[in-house]
């Protein structure tokens, strides 16, 4: 599959589960359920996923 094909399948199934009853209720119970320490493990995985993202975008972006 072509990276742009890919992409949009990857949107599409995203949007397809955000739309899911079960999903809209867990994200409005989300803040009610989270403590402050789930909430900065939550925080540092995001920082440490985009980070590592950016990184593999360098590299790509380099090659070409």
């Amino acid at each position: 599959m072509s990276p742009i094909r890919t992409a949009a399948t990857v949107l599409g199934v995203a949007f397809t589960v955000a739309r899911h009853p079960a999903v809209r209720a867990a994200v409005r119970a989300a803040p009610l359920l989270i403590t402050p320490r789930m909430r900065a493990a939550a925080t540092e995985a995001t920082l440490e996923t985009a980070f590592r993202a950016g990184a593999i975008a360098r590299k790509i972006a380099r090659r070409h």
